[in-house]
């Protein structure tokens, strides 16, 4: 009886445990720690919604998400561009210098970095850091005609003209459609008094793309010469983009004092006057 007692009393101790241990599990829950090679995943993941949420003018939205991406995965130089690119969208120009000099510490060999260093510059009108900051950059991508047009840009606000015309031309070798770069090129060359040289380029630019800027640029070129070519192309710009019959925006295209000179005499043209309204009604709207 005493050994059936002692067997009993082990048996119950056993179960006792087991149930016990049972409960204990059904009590507790399981978490699962993400590892770091997940956590880099989800952070490029966020990262990548958050480069869409700006391409829809979600600017703060996207700033969100690439600040938890940075969060989560501060060691990802992309992701750092991301940021900055987001700060930017929402005029934070010091963070987004503040982020792209993290990003250069990671890997200082992205031309990207320096190109988006260059377009912030360019917005707080520091010309200076504008050209290192692309010099730098088309020294780790040479070919990048965008970099070099925007290197030609800088130029022509310094009224350096020739050296403009050079960083145009090598653009233009790089993509021969780059419409922007042959119109630039005319608005450097009218500047240098080489009218004829100015009407080509327009043209060229038009031949690719009939834009309301080489239109109205060529059309200044032969108001003199053609003032009825000149009223036909100004029409057809000003209808293209009522912004052009502005004075300050046309400047803050990179036209120059003699183009800008020449155009005002344009629109003051009677048979224009109705078509400068009606531009100036569209801005206003």
């Amino acid at each position: 009886m005493k050994n059936f007692l002692k067997k009993i009393i082990f048996i119950s101790l056993i179960s006792f445990y087991f149930l016990q241990t049972e409960k204990v599990q059904a009590i507790i829950p399981y978490y699962h720690f993400p590892s770091i090679k997940n956590l880099e995943k989800q952070s490029l993941y966020i990262g990548k919604n958050a480069y869409q949420l700006l391409y829809f003018g979600q600017y703060e939205d996207s700033l969100n998400l690439a600040k938890l991406a940075i969060k989560i995965n501060p060691k990802n130089e992309k992701l750092w561009l991301i940021l900055a690119e987001a700060q930017i969208a929402n005029k934070q120009y010091k963070n987004a210098l503040n982020s792209l000099d993290k990003a250069e510490k990671i890997n200082s060999n992205i031309s990207e970095i320096y190109f988006a260093k260059s377009n912030i510059y360019l917005k707080i009108s520091q010309l200076t850091n504008a050209k290192s900051a692309l010099e730098k950059g088309l020294k780790i991508e040479p070919n990048n005609h965008k970099a070099i047009f925007q290197l030609g840009n800088i130029f022509l606000m310094e009224k350096n003209y020739l050296e403009a015309i050079n960083l145009f031309e090598k653009s233009i070798k790089i993509k021969p459609d780059f419409w922007q770069a042959i119109n630039n090129k005319g608005l450097a060359y009218f500047e240098t008094n080489n009218i004829n040289l100015s009407i080509e380029l327009f043209q060229s630019a038009i031949s690719i793309q009939e834009n309301a800027e080489p239109l109205l640029g060529l059309a200044s070129c032969v108001r003199i010469n053609d003032t009825k070519l000149a009223i036909q192309l100004a029409k057809k710009a000003l209808a293209k983009d009522p912004k052009y019959v502005n004075y300050d925006y046309r400047k803050e295209q990179l036209w120059g004092e003699k183009l800008q000179a020449s155009t005002v005499i344009l629109l003051q043209n009677e048979q224009l006057k109705q078509d400068v309204i009606m531009a100036k009604s569209k801005i206003i709207e």
